[in-house]
């Protein structure tokens, strides 16, 4: 599948939150169609969930120094 967004801008700036489940249903239609279009967002939301997914795996004295 080649990158092709058509008409729709890039969604980058919201995989963060969609990623946490944090979009109204509308924003998250169109992301998730946006991504099904855009190989360069696919693989930026692919970093954002594997980034999500480690921080989960943190403890608080995994902060501390």
């Amino acid at each position: 599948m080649s990158a092709d967004p058509g008409d729709d801008p890039h969604v980058r700036h919201l995989l963060g939150a969609y990623v946490l489940d944090a979009l109204d249903a509308a924003e998250t239609r169109r992301v998730a169609r946006h991504l099904r279009l855009c190989d360069g967002c696919a693989g930026v939301y692919v970093e954002v969930a594997e980034a999500a997914s480690l921080l989960a795996l943190l403890r608080a004295e995994d902060l501390r120094e």
